[in-house]
């Protein structure tokens, strides 16, 4: 069932078109989403409810610039894992480095971020920029406000605790 989820981006972008002309609410997350975490499946049910359909985009593996060894899950891995879930309705992997262009290309209704970054400040600049593309073709903002975990900080505790 999942594998009917998991589109390839220009397939995702007719599906899109197809629901919004029956009327639908189309939500859009994106992000790299390594290690799977309680956080995740949280934010993702929290988006799912703003709408009628949620969209998750990855960051392909080549563009992820989370440190050396990233992302530890290859995207088909993550896209799969995404996919599994029943709050998420398609996955596809993004065509660029980061979702400024993915927001162009599908014009979701509403794109949603964890609450981390609710003051639009991170340290790569990504999220002002998305800010900006939102508010560019129209559509809203919205931020989750659920449990926090950071892959990275998990990824790198446990590889700490494992060479000692």
């Amino acid at each position: 069932m999942s594998e009917k989820k998991i589109l390839q981006f220009d397939d995702l972008l007719v599906k899109i078109k197809e629901l919004k002309a029956q009327g639908k609410k189309i939500v859009h997350c994106h992000g790299c989403f390594d290690l799977m975490h309680p956080g995740h499946i949280k934010y993702f049910q929290a988006a799912k409810a703003m709408g009628d359909i949620l969209i998750v985009t990855l960051t392909p593996d080549r563009y992820v610039d989370k440190g050396p060894g990233r992302p530890v899950f290859n995207q088909d891995l993550r896209a799969e894992s995404i996919a599994a879930l029943e709050c998420v309705d398609y996955v596809a992997v993004n065509k660029w480095p980061t979702a400024v262009e993915t927001l162009r290309e599908l014009r979701p209704n509403i794109y949603v971020k964890g609450q981390e970054f609710e003051k639009l400040k991170d340290k790569t600049g990504k999220i002002q920029k998305e800010a900006e593309v939102v508010a560019e073709i129209g559509a809203e903002l919205k931020f989750t406000h659920e449990i926090v975990f950071s892959s990275t900080k998990l990824l790198n505790d446990y590889l700490k605790k494992e060479c000692k």
